[in-house]
Formats: C-alpha cells, sequence, structure tokens
C-alpha cells in the first residue's frame, strides 16, 4: 500500500510540475495602437508574458516612430529631411544613418524601375496639393508644372555614403513612398532584439510578420477590395515571414469637374497617375523594400507593372479596373501566399 501511495505522489509531483512549465511558458498575446506618420498603428505580439511589458514596449515603438518623423518627415519643418529640402546649397550634406539608408534604397529602386519611383518628385507632390500644404483651389496650369519639373529628377541627387549633395538647389526629396515601410521594419527589428519573434507590425497598411499565432496557426492578411466607399476582402493571404504592402488610389484622391486626381504622381507625365491599376500588393524580405516597389509597380500602370514584376521574380498581386469590376493579376511568386 505505502509503494502505491509513494507511485501516486510522485505521479501528481510530475503533474504539478509539467502544469507549472506549461503555464510558464504559455504564450500571451498583446495588442497596442497608436498614431503616427499621419496614420495609425497596430501591433500584435505573441510571446512568454515577462517579455510583453505593455508599458515598456509601447514607450519604446512610439519613440522609435518619433525618431523616424524627425528624422523624414516632409510635414514636420524642422525635420532632417525638412532641413534638407530647405537647404539651396549645392555643398555635400552629411545625413544620419537611417536617413542615408532609406534615401540609398529609394535611389536603388529608382534606378532598379527606370525612375518610377523617384522621391524628388516632391515639388509636383506639393504642387497637386498633397503635400503639407494641403489642396490647391484648383488643378495646377501648365506652365506651373513646367516650371517646377525642372527641378525634378534622380540624376539632381548624389548620395556617398552618408554624404548627400544636391546638383539643383532647388530639389525637394519626398520619402513618403518608402519611409512608413522603414519604421515598419524598425518596430519589428526592436521586438526581435527584446526576444519577441511572433509578432504582426502594420502601420497605415503596410506590415511586417514574423512566426505565428498564439493558437499556433499562420498570419491570414486580407488584401483590401479597391473600392472607396466600403471595406471588403479582395485576397486573403498567409505571407510568411515576409512583408507586405500595398499602394492604390481609392483612398488619397481628390475630384474636380468629374475627374478623379490620385495622390500618386507620374515622375514621367509629371501628373497624377491615370490608368487601370487601382491596388498593388507586394510581398518583399523588408517593408522598406515592398513599400518602395508597391509605389513603383502603381505609377507604371498594369501592363508594364506585372510585365516588371515576372522579370524580377517579384510576388505582386495586382487589381485592375475592368467594364465588370475588377480583375486580378499574380505573379507565380505571390500564388503560394493565396488562400
Amino acid at each position: 500500500m505505502n509503494k502505491m501511495l509513494s507511485k501516486i505522489w510522485l505521479a501528481l509531483i510530475a503533474l504539478a510540475f509539467f502544469v507549472s512549465c506549461s503555464q510558464q511558458n504559455a504564450q500571451q498575446t498583446l495588442t497596442l495602437q497608436g498614431r503616427t506618420m499621419g496614420t495609425t498603428y497596430h501591433l500584435t505580439l505573441i510571446a512568454q508574458s515577462e517579455l510583453l511589458e505593455q508599458s515598456k514596449i509601447q514607450s519604446e515603438v512610439d519613440a522609435i516612430l518619433e525618431d523616424v518623423n524627425d528624422k523624414m518627415s516632409t510635414y514636420r519643418p524642422n525635420s532632417e529631411l525638412s532641413l534638407l529640402n530647405q537647404n539651396l546649397s549645392t555643398d555635400p550634406v552629411g545625413l544620419s544613418a537611417d536617413t542615408a539608408k532609406v534615401i540609398g534604397q529609394a535611389i536603388e529602386l529608382g534606378e532598379l524601375t527606370q525612375g518610377a519611383l523617384d522621391i524628388t518628385v516632391g515639388p509636383l507632390v506639393n504642387l497637386w496639393g498633397f503635400g503639407p500644404d494641403g489642396r490647391p483651389n484648383k488643378v495646377p496650369s501648365f506652365e506651373k508644372i513646367e516650371q517646377v519639373k525642372t527641378h525634378v529628377g534622380l540624376d539632381k541627387i548624389q548620395l556617398d555614403g552618408s554624404l548627400i549633395r544636391k546638383a539643383d538647389p532647388k530639389v525637394y526629396i519626398d520619402l513618403s513612398s518608402i519611409a512608413k515601410g522603414f519604421g515598419v521594419d524598425q518596430v519589428a527589428d526592436y521586438l526581435e532584439s527584446i526576444g519577441i519573434n511572433n509578432y504582426l507590425v502594420e502601420i497605415g497598411g503596410e506590415m511586417r510578420l514574423n512566426g505565428q499565432k498564439a493558437d499556433g496557426s499562420q498570419w491570414r492578411i486580407a488584401i483590401e477590395k479597391p473600392v472607396s466607399f466600403d471595406r471588403a476582402v479582395q485576397q486573403v493571404i498567409e505571407p510568411g515571414d515576409a512583408a507586405l504592402a500595398t499602394s492604390g488610389d481609392y483612398r488619397n484622391y481628390f475630384e474636380q469637374d468629374g475627374v478623379r486626381f490620385s495622390h500618386t504622381i507620374d515622375p514621367t507625365t509629371f501628373k497624377p497617375i491615370n490608368h487601370k491599376l487601382v491596388s498593388v500588393s507586394v510581398i518583399a524580405p523588408s517593408c522598406m523594400e515592398a513599400d518602395g516597389l508597391a509605389t513603383a509597380l502603381n505609377v507604371m500602370g498594369p501592363e508594364k507593372a506585372f510585365d516588371f514584376a515576372k522579370k524580377h521574380d517579384l510576388a505582386v498581386y495586382l487589381v485592375v479596373k475592368s467594364d465588370s469590376g475588377f480583375d486580378v493579376l499574380f505573379t507565380e511568386q505571390f500564388k503560394p501566399y493565396m488562400k
């Protein structure tokens, strides 16, 4: 009888130890949200409870995003980028490592896309009313566009390490097509640095994902149907450990005399894009790359964008307006993510 009691006692101890370990290793979920870059951010984090210090993580994330804004916002007159734009010298100017990295990536993507991504398009963004000064009362005149476009072009800036030189003192750089993606990457890198490897980081629709949800399932993301009057799902995907960025003109635009003017400016026509490609989604290793590519492909239009994506083996999903509603195009590299 004593031996039997001993076995039961040992079994209870083992069970208690197992339960204790299970509770200790249990994954908890923490969600955070806030505002940044003129939009909102949302984080979903899964980790052991001792890693999920809400106030500390929220504070660090806000500080990271404030730092990105202080460096790259055109809406802050004293940001690093704004001071560079105000500088009318053609002498080399030193940049922070972060700003140099983002400008360097933007130049690289700009050259790859043959100018479809052009961060010097800022004066035209402002002229058409999508910059810090807000929208004009009327569409800019031909003469005004001709005057402003002389200061646009990637050939008007040279980056050498952390030094940048403007060949034209009136060059104005706008990083809104890529800085948001960089901010997502910065937050994701911070989370991994503190041991959180299961997360979803989203800023204004651009996101980076890693690991799994608390129940062990994969992250599932809905690509939005490109309609301005409602929220509907176009396609559900599982990106895995990657970044996703979507570019479209169905949310940010203005209309005048029945004509819609997109916030995305085509650097080759110096006007808002005007074609049937309404939404571009790109999956890439970094959100900065995905963000920049999504903008460039959106500028290209459906045929050129699809051909470019296939040529460069990109995971791309395009939504094209048609007489019957919307058609979709996607590359072979995107197909494995579709569910």
